[in-house]
């Protein structure tokens, strides 16, 4: 019986050189431009090229090439560029992996039928938090988050759920110097947001306070991998005048255990408490 050739590690010796040598300049600009793309609902070329400082003619090779591919698209009539389907397709396959969303999404679909909210998934990219599913309500006035749209950590829901279960020095290294406000009620002193994380950690729920977009907010729980680590998390979220203060314990229940669900149903493990 012939003995099963071992696979390549899909890896070169020299994987763990992380000098600028081991970067391909091209494609990083390349890189930097999508993201650019991928941030805005339309851009010009100018603006793409201003973004990340780069040459109109360098940065127009690059999203013809994106186009070509289908990562980029660009409409003739408003002479805009926008992110491509292909793009969406190759970010669906990190979902697949982990099978976040597809297992999240019945539990959310339960949690806009049983508050009337709009239920959301989301993880977190160093400071900030990137929505990746959305199930809307059918009321006409409700939030709504585009998968890949980018919010700072510290004034989200989600944000806070998750890095209320991280270390001093995970906390530390996602965090910005200066928490930047975006509404009057954002928290921006380091000590507060600490004390808040604490809290949010023991009653297993956290709370945006109208601290993104006034008028509206925001509760959400965290979801654990199979390490007992918080890396995404779920929420609902509305106008202040139907997600009110004095339904906080309720619907943070109500998110906990759903966030609960989600974790047990991808594998993973809730903290002790």
């Amino acid at each position: 019986m012939k003995q099963a050739q071992a696979r390549n590690r899909g890896r070169p010796k020299s994987f763990h050189d992380k000098s600028e040598s081991a970067v391909i300049q091209s494609l990083d600009r390349a890189i930097d431009v999508l993201r650019t793309v991928a941030a805005a609902d339309g851009l010009s070329l100018t603006e793409i090229a201003e973004a990340g400082g780069q040459s109109p003619a360098t940065v127009y090779r690059i999203l013809t090439t994106f186009s070509r591919h289908r990562f980029a698209e660009f409409d003739e009539v408003n002479q805009l560029w926008f992110v491509g389907l292909e793009a969406f397709r190759t970010g669906m396959g990190f979902l697949g992996r982990t099978q976040l969303s597809d297992r999240a999404r019945p539990i959310m679909q339960r949690i806009m039928a049983e508050t009337g909210e709009t239920a959301n998934l989301a993880i977190l990219d160093g400071g900030e938090v990137i929505f990746v599913g959305q199930i809307e309500t059918h009321e006409p006035i409700r939030a709504f988050f585009r998968p890949g749209t980018r919010s700072p950590g510290h004034a989200s829901g989600i944000g806070k759920a998750i890095m209320a279960h991280f270390d001093e020095e995970a906390l530390a290294a996602r965090l910005p110097l200066e928490l930047t406000a975006h509404t009057p009620s954002t928290i921006t002193d380091h000590a507060a947001l600490k004390r808040e994380l604490a809290e949010i950690r023991a009653r297993g729920w956290a709370v945006d306070n109208e601290e993104r977009t006034q008028g509206m907010r925001c509760i959400a729980a965290p979801v654990f991998n199979s390490f007992g680590e918080a890396v995404a998390g779920v929420s609902l979220s509305g106008p202040s005048v139907r997600v009110r203060p004095e339904r906080d314990a309720e619907f943070g229940a109500l998110i906990a255990r759903a966030a609960d669900e989600i974790t047990r149903s991808t594998g993973g493990t809730p903290p002790r408490p």
